[in-house]
């Protein structure tokens, strides 16, 4: 079976759905990555019995070192594939070139809306309940040289309430990414994706 890097900066709750649902049944997850010393996600992967990594910015003294190590590491386990659960850090040049169409990453709204710098997290639904949007939904997509600009693979909308509140919009799509992005990983381990002229399409 292929191997996935995880990187992931905080909670884990995408992580835990692709424990869940993908690890040992359609690839193994072989080691979890992240910027954060106490992220709850470096305990998921213990508890799972997958590899626990700290690479922390602080310990570098450039953003160059930083993401070096970060490539070496993927390097170390021969990883086929990386996702991006939550991870906060913007990936080098260097590491996208070398995993080109192999770095998923789901983002908290349907680009192209409310995305790029300074999308992430909550500022994505406090954007999405400011515009007083009918539809949100996660996207997970191919990471490039941009921000969120990648090969789109899967998305899916959500129906929004007008009583929904940040939070709310947050949990409705939060339900959804744990469906999605698990779906869209097993797609790439079966080798079922391939982009041809910036679309993504599933044999």
């Amino acid at each position: 079976m292929k191997k996935l890097a995880v990187l992931a900066s905080g909670g884990g709750s995408n992580l835990q759905s692709l424990i869940d649902q993908v690890h040992l049944k359609d690839g193994i997850i072989a080691v979890v990555i992240s910027d954060r010393k106490g992220a709850y996600a470096l305990q998921r992967a213990a508890d799972n019995g997958i590899d626990a990594v700290h690479i922390g910015r602080k310990s570098y003294e450039s953003d160059m070192a930083f993401n070096r190590a970060i490539l070496k590491t993927l390097n170390t386990y021969e990883v086929d594939g990386i996702v991006l659960a939550g991870y906060l850090k913007i990936l080098s040049e260097e590491i996208v070139d070398a995993y080109s169409n192999k770095i998923i990453n789901v983002h908290p709204a349907l680009i192209p809306s409310f995305c790029g710098d300074g999308f992430h997290g909550m500022h994505v639904h406090e954007a999405a309940y400011k515009k007083g949007v009918k539809v949100s939904g996660p996207t997970v997509h191919f990471v490039d040289a941009g921000v969120d600009t990648g090969p789109i693979i899967l998305q899916r909308a959500v129906a929004l309430d007008a009583c929904d509140g940040p939070e709310a919009i947050q949990k409705k799509v939060l339900k959804e990414e744990h469906i999605l992005l698990p779906e869209a990983v097993r797609l790439f381990l079966q080798d079922r994706l391939s982009v041809r002229d910036g679309r993504v399409y599933i044999e």
